[in-house]
């Protein structure tokens, strides 16, 4: 399978940004990729104020869009994520969607994890504007494999992921708008933890350069093996696409000469015991 990771820069322009869009994940598909992923917040840039200001249904125009280029493209494409507003609900979700190739919904997760954090540089408060979701999510994909659903911060939490491993998934998708410090930092290291931890490929799309006044996104979006090992990546400066072809027959491999995720002993899982018994 051809997977395609999406490294954009997006505004607070909602039209802007669907245009951007649609040409690379266009890009995408001639190149050959059957799963193509965009990154977090990808048609909602800028401050927070601007991200609500264009937050919409999922029957609005940014994922209706991604609906009617997945079916047009017969690919299967999860749009990173985008600023939905729920009627009824006062905060907007971060949510990823993924369409098949038939143009319909097939997963929907919304961000559990939000971002919270005082860095030296700048701080975050991603709850003053953003309700968590509350439930793990995996997909599958026209081909039948598993896919695992997350959101940026999500990187963080393993536990997250090795759910969606255990539950059967191959492929662990991420996308994000991580910061440059933080990508600087720990993107790389946490990506491939995720891999090799759950032998899973993942895929992982981030925003770069300046993403809201004074706020940098750090780019080096990735695609890595079940072993850890980089199939792509890019720059850490430019808008650009990667691709790479998934041999899940390499996945069956690693898993049978190296047998972690079977070697699990859940039962011994049950809490900590402390000093003697």
């Amino acid at each position: 399978m051809r997977v395609a990771a999406v490294q954009i820069t997006a505004t607070p322009d909602l039209a802007t940004n669907i245009a951007k869009a649609d040409t690379v994940v266009r890009e995408a598909a001639a190149a050959g990729a059957e799963l193509v992923l965009l990154p977090e917040w990808w048609a909602a840039g800028g401050t927070a104020a601007q991200k609500s200001a264009v937050a919409q249904s999922l029957d609005g125009e940014a994922i209706s869009w991604a609906a009617a280029i997945a079916g047009e493209l017969q690919i299967d494409l999860i749009a990173g994520s985008v600023a939905e507003s729920i009627e009824g609900e006062e905060k907007l979700h971060n949510t990823s969607v993924h369409l098949g190739p038939d143009g319909q919904r097939k997963a929907v997760y919304r961000k559990i994890h939000l971002f919270d954090v005082g860095l030296s540089e700048v701080s975050y408060r991603e709850s003053d504007n953003q309700e968590p979701g509350g439930q793990v999510v995996s997909s599958e994909l026209a081909d039948g494999s598993v896919v695992g659903m997350s959101i940026c911060y999500d990187l963080r939490f393993p536990e997250l992921y090795r759910l969606q491993a255990v539950d059967g998934a191959k492929l662990l998708v991420v996308p994000a708008c991580f910061t440059r410090p933080t990508t600087e930092a720990h993107w790389a290291t946490l990506l491939r933890a995720r891999a090799i931890e759950n032998q899973c490929f993942v895929v992982a799309a981030n925003q770069v350069g300046e993403i809201a006044p004074g706020m940098q996104a750090g780019g080096e979006s990735m695609i890595l093996d079940p072993w850890g090992t980089e199939l792509a990546k890019a720059d850490t400066t430019s808008e650009m696409l990667i691709t790479a072809e998934l041999n899940f027959a390499e996945l069956g491999r690693i898993r049978s000469e190296l047998p972690s995720l079977a070697s699990r002993q859940p039962g011994s899982y049950g809490g900590v015991q402390r000093g003697l018994s």
